[in-house]
């Protein structure tokens, strides 16, 4: 296709810019380079290579677990004009003849395959025949055996790459990627020099709570009260647990189905479909569903039962609030999830004594989560190797386990420490002023006579968790500095002063000292919670962003174009998000084109949609307006 990276956005996609490291990866990939992309869901990963397979000449193969996602995203590429097809299980033998053939004659321009068919013999007579300059592996976690989906056949990835005469590009996402796993992708893929980039864990429209209730199936009903006719999922961790609270919920009128191993395949696919199209609003399931389910207007995700780790956890999270809106993720708490997965764990055949220790390692810094009092936000970013401030003011432990607290004592403290050391010509790192302030004897501060200082020992009553809080804080906020990369050491900054001389008073967000009676189970302050925090937008109208998503628009329209929305999905066979997204029509009650070169400009229309959409859309809302 012709035209550069920002024509073929807007043209095909529909969209004006770019979001957070979309372009980065777009450009690197068309100089030739490897990627490795951490992306959390709901990014616009796809865009980051579906883009360049439209500039480069040839055929781009996308390597995927998922069936769904593949069947969505040829939905999506097909309905935007695009050539696009999948090989998998789920074809008939002579449909995945054919998509061979087709693909051998030139006719796609994008091919998703499965894992297990790489190195099938049919498919050498696509890659010795068509040019094939770019692969992409989703959901790259998966080569590792130390994620929280680890899948053998991610194994002969390196093995299929190797095969090309002239190795194409490679370039790898992900969205949920500890260091060890990014260094196993980098491993397994045999990625040559990429360009790596993480834009980030968090997920500003998502709410996160943790709930401790002592009747879980009337905390469901409770939230459920809360989100009328919208679509969630309900996650369990067994598939008898899914079938009680399915019945539960099915005896209490609601529009809901189930998905679990134990279901014959063709009610799994039924049941998915009728999530998908919104004829279910609420999906009941095991971890088994929900991987490559691509549906953007998910408003809630429930953990019924805790999970076996944070990856797990925050990719099942994740499924909500990917149009942007708003979204709800609560954990159900109770210390049998912990037993219950500890069993599981423990007896999962075929695991080795490693393995078995260090998913026992992945469930304690779960547990933590759900039984701390730190922000959970920042837990979750954490974990994920970034430094999140200790207060997000979105999530149950902000609102009900945090207090605004003066600091300006143990802020002065802090930073005559670091003053008293530069006195000294010393500088330490962290770890080492957190000790000198805690009056710790270790040989090494002896040694260095720094049990000498005026400052030592002078915040013994203090913890180290929040003396290190405190002094992240004031790292953030400029009042001292972070040298060096190797061995980064604390220094004072140019603002110090402001805080020892001028004694400026200083607060911060912290958590209450818990008390055991402050912690019972169930205990919780929802009304805390207030109006839900807006998202901090980076940019207007960027791709999977939509611009205003958040803003106030006309909700009778708004189901009008709903019910046009979902009569083209019928006819199209296709889910409603693939024609539009909430996002899309919400900016059509915005904007109420009435004319082609108006509906032309509405978020997510690009060319062919606003051939083949526009007129009838464009007809209702004149209709509405005029009434």
């Amino acid at each position: 296709m012709t035209g550069d990276k920002y024509t073929i956005l807007k043209t095909v996609f529909g969209y004006t810019g770019f979001r957070r490291g979309q372009e980065e990866v777009i450009e690197a990939i068309l100089a030739g380079r490897d990627v490795l992309a951490v992306m959390p869901t709901g990014a616009g990963k796809s865009l980051c290579y579906q883009i360049p397979a439209l500039m480069l000449k040839g055929l781009t193969v996308v390597i995927s677990p998922l069936i769904s996602l593949m069947k969505d995203q040829v939905n999506a590429l097909t309905s935007a004009g695009l050539k696009a097809a999948y090989l998998n299980s789920s074809l008939s033998s002579a449909e995945y003849t054919e998509v061979i053939h087709q693909a051998v004659e030139g006719t796609y321009t994008i091919l998703y395959i499965a894992p297990e068919r790489l190195l099938k013999a049919d498919l050498r007579r696509i890659t010795e025949t068509r040019s094939i300059p770019l692969v992409v592996i989703d959901e790259a976690h998966c080569v590792s055996q130390w994620g929280h989906d680890f899948r053998p056949s991610y194994l002969q990835i390196a093995e299929f790459i190797g095969s090309f005469h002239q190795r194409p590009i490679t370039a790898a996402f992900t969205a949920t990627a500890t260091l060890k796993v990014k260094e196993d992708i980098l491993r397994a893929l045999e990625l040559r020099e990429p360009f790596t980039i993480t834009t980030g864990f968090d997920r500003e429209n998502l709410y996160f709570e943790v709930q401790r209730p002592q009747d879980k199936f009337a905390a469901l009903l409770q939230g459920l009260k809360t989100w009328k006719h919208k679509s969630g999922i309900v996650y369990c961790a067994t598939r008898k647990t899914v079938e009680e609270v399915w019945q539960g919920l099915r005896d209490q009128g609601f529009a809901v189905t189930r998905y679990h191993a134990g279901l014959e395949d063709q009610e799994r696919h039924e049941n998915q479909d009728d999530f998908l199209y919104d004829r279910k609003t609420v999906m009941v399931a095991t971890n088994a569903f929900g991987m490559g389910i691509d549906k953007s207007n998910v408003s809630f995700v429930i953990h019924y039962n805790m999970p076996k780790s944070i990856e797990s956890y925050y990719q099942e999270a994740g499924r909500a609030g990917r149009d942007g809106e708003a979204a709800d993720c609560i954990l159900f708490y109770s210390g049998e999830d912990v037993w219950i997965n500890q069993y599981l764990i423990k007896n999962t055949r075929e695991e080795d004594e490693a393995r078995i220790a260090h998913n026992l390692e992945l469930l304690k810094a779960m547990t933590f989560y759900a039984t701390g009092t730190e922000c959970l936000r920042g837990r979750l970013r954490s974990y994920f190797g970034e430094q999140p401030p200790a207060y997000c003011g979105h999530c149950s432990n902000c609102h009900t386990q945090f207090e605004e607290l003066d600091i300006t004592l143990p802020a002065q403290k802090i930073i005559s420490c670091v003053f008293r050391l530069k006195q000294r010509g010393r500088s330490f790192g962290k770890i080492m002023i957190i000790d000198i302030l805690r009056g710790h004897k270790s040989e090494k501060i002896k040694a260095q006579g720094l049990d000498t200082l005026s400052t030592w020992g002078i915040m013994a009553d203090m913890t180290v968790h929040r003396i290190r809080t405190i002094l992240d804080y004031l790292i953030e906020k400029n009042y001292l500095v972070q040298e060096g990369r190797e061995y980064p050491v604390v220094e004072a900054s140019d603002t110090s002063g402001e805080i020892i001389f001028a004694k400026k008073r200083l607060t911060m967000m912290l958590p209450t000292e818990q008390t055991p009676q402050s912690l019972k189970s169930g205990e919780r302050k929802r009304e805390k919670r207030g109006k839900k925090q807006e998202p901090v937008k980076a940019g207007l109208e960027s791709a999977d962003e939509p611009d205003g998503s958040w803003t106030s628009y006309d909700n009778a329209l708004f189901t009008n174009l709903k019910v046009l929305r979902n009569q083209f999905a019928e006819a199209s066979k296709v889910p409603a998000y693939i024609i539009f997204t909430d996002a899309s029509l919400r900016d059509m009650c915005r904007k109420r084109p009435i004319n082609l070169t108006m509906f032309r400009e509405v978020i997510g229309v690009g060319d062919v949609k606003n051939e083949r959409y526009g007129p009838a859309f464009i007809a209702l809302i004149r209709e509405y307006t005029s009434q």
